[in-house]
């Protein structure tokens, strides 16, 4: 129809119309303007965000050394078969079932010729959670299943072989409570600003706990663009990990392996320590376990044997057993007894095989006869009943003194966790522990290493370096040097001395004799230890335990060597002993060997 023939009034209807659909384009135009140019980049910022995905790649874990440069942690390469579920989609279909991956997965295992290593449960959570990243369906595959997968990659477009890395100790289970060992970290989607991650490790035990944060890389990343599903399109970006800081420790690896050689078939612990400096050279706790178990993960067969074990192979019983200490902690009380005065090098008092005081009699051991006595025979002897008298003489207090200075009843700071502090028994103790009041019983007890007294055999081997060093208290080091992460140079970590303690030249000189005595006399208790071509000096010591009566024993021997220049002070404990020098002294002697001939040929 012509518009001439339109109405006035249908004409203005027209004109309002076209004037409508001018505005609602003009304002469709203003709407596309401002979402494509005024406010563009906002956009584009979200549509990336909501795009681009974030994958942590974990940075290597550095490594450990013991104090000649051998390595006692390290990462290897674990080769393993990865699948990207993503790119079995075709046109059309917008998700990957999970029978789509299990037949994927089924057809690879037929190639190479290994059965799949998890379960369609595992697939179905990658695929609900992860499909950024690429599934990781056999580990630590050897060459020839490589060789196979490369014939068959073109049939197998989907299939990649991925490098992780897995933590190792090349010296298997030495020195593992000092190591302690990794584990993977869990960690929820998201965190760190990270949409997926591959498995971290983190230290779960010993230097790999205390210094996880020094030997711990820093993450490397991935930028990968997905769609609206999750699935992988393309890498836009990429940043290398970092490798982790390392450690060289004051540990010496032959010295370690000789100690627990000593201890291979028994249950206790051997520490040595440099009494020059506090290192700690060796830090065995038996039995002991292999780390490599739980790289990267442990099963739950070997971890429920572990814990079952009567024999606690978990246990740190260096650092972390309390035992009574028995006759080796009578050096300490005729050091007391002599620095207070209470006593002189021609003092001496008489054993009859016992001791009577308010009724109650102390037995020697076994009953045994030692007549008059001086400090010097009595340490020889290891005579109980001379040390009951000395200690009555001398009083609680300077016993208590003088062993609260050397370190026991506290922890000795050394850079491990669970260390214990033992038990140093008192007058405070005694009133608020049991609600008594201090005896003369109880003096006697301490005075030879019994009643409540409890020790470890680090603090004994670091009581023992006092004595051998003239009255030094040192920190146990275990930590020589460190390279943090992006440094090429180590920092030396310099050896901490605790206080000296002023003893009388005299008084040390006589105690020291008693100790060689131990060892170099026939008579010594510790004369199965003895070596013809080098003189030491030690102390023995029996530790009842349990019910009284049933026998069980704690043996002990501490001892320093050489005896003029002291490089080595050592604590040795025995669960289940006869007694400390039958049980404990043939040990020493072999472990003494081993640590005394590699030094000669070291300095040869």
């Amino acid at each position: 129809m012509s518009s001439m023939y339109l109405s006035e009034h249908e004409r203005a209807r027209l004109r309002r119309v076209w004037v409508a659909m001018m505005v609602s384009l003009a304002l469709l135009a203003l709407q596309l303007w401002r979402i494509q140019v005024g406010q563009g980049e906002r956009y584009e910022t979200s549509l990336e965000q909501q795009s681009i995905r974030r994958v942590q790649i974990p940075g290597p874990r550095g490594r450990i050394f013991d104090r000649h440069g051998v390595c006692l942690a390290d990462n290897r390469p674990n080769y393993c078969v990865a699948l990207y579920l993503e790119e079995l989609r075709v046109a059309g279909k917008r998700w990957v079932s999970v029978g789509d991956a299990w037949k994927l997965i089924q057809r690879v295992a037929a190639v190479i010729g290994l059965e799949p290593q998890l379960t369609r449960t595992k697939v179905e959570s990658h695929l609900d959670n992860r499909k950024a990243l690429p599934l990781i369906a056999w580990r630590r595959v050897d060459v020839p299943v490589l060789a196979r997968l490369s014939e068959a990659s073109i049939l197998l477009p989907v299939v990649d072989v991925m490098v992780d890395a897995d933590r190792v100790y090349p010296q298997g289970a030495s020195a593992s409570h000092l190591l302690g060992y990794v584990g993977t970290v869990e960690r929820g989607n998201e965190e760190n600003g990270y949409h997926s991650y591959w498995p971290d490790m983190v230290g779960k035990g010993g230097m790999e706990q205390r210094y996880d944060e020094l030997l711990r890389g820093e993450p490397g990343g991935r930028l990968v663009r997905v769609d609206v599903s999750g699935f992988k399109h393309d890498q836009i970006g990429f940043r290398d990990p970092v490798p982790g800081g390392d450690l060289v420790l004051t540990l010496d690896g032959a010295i370690q392996r000789s100690a627990e050689k000593a201890m291979a078939d028994v249950v206790g612990a051997v520490v040595v320590i440099d009494p020059r400096n506090g290192d700690v050279l060796a830090l065995a706790s038996s039995p002991g376990f292999d780390p490599n178990t739980f790289s990267p993960s442990i099963s739950v067969e070997t971890w429920t044997r572990m814990l079952e074990d009567s024999r606690k192979p978990l246990f740190n019983r260096a650092i972390s057993g309390r035992y009574a200490p028995g006759s080796i902690f009578k050096p300490l009380v005729a050091l007391a007894a002599l620095e207070s005065g209470k006593a002189n090098a021609r003092g001496s008092f008489d054993c009859q095989g016992y001791y009577e005081i308010g009724g109650q009699r102390f037995s020697c051991y076994e009953g045994e006869i030692h007549g008059r006595l001086d400090i010097r025979r009595a340490l020889e002897l290891s005579c109980n009943v001379f040390f009951y008298q000395l200690g009555l003489q001398c009083g609680l207090d300077p016993i208590y003194h003088l062993a609260l200075a050397v370190g026991l009843g506290q922890q000795t700071g050394i850079d491990l966790d669970n260390e214990t502090a033992g038990l140093l028994p008192g007058k405070a103790w005694k009133r608020i522990a049991r609600g008594e009041t201090w005896r003369d019983g109880d003096t006697c007890n301490l005075a030879i290493g019994q009643g409540a007294l409890l020790v470890t055999p680090l603090q004994m081997a670091m009581v023992t370096a006092t004595i051998a060093n003239g009255g030094v208290v040192y920190q146990p080091r275990l930590v020589l040097s460190t390279r943090s992460r992006n440094s090429t140079e180590f920092q030396e970590v310099p050896p901490v001395r605790i206080r000296t303690l002023r003893w009388s030249s005299d008084h040390l000189a006589l105690v020291k004799k008693g100790m060689r005595d131990v060892i170099q006399n026939p008579s010594g208790t510790g004369h199965l230890a003895c070596l013809p071509d080098v003189i030491m000096a030690g102390k023995t010591g029996t530790a009842e335990y349990g019910r009284k009566g049933q026998g069980h024993c704690h043996g002990w021997m501490v001892l320093f060597a050489p005896y003029d220049q002291p490089r080595y002070a050592v604590a040795m404990v025995m669960d289940d002993a006869i007694t400390g020098g039958v049980s404990i002294g043939p040990r020493m002697r072999q472990l003494m060997q081993e640590v005394l001939n590699r030094a000669g040929e070291e300095h040869g």
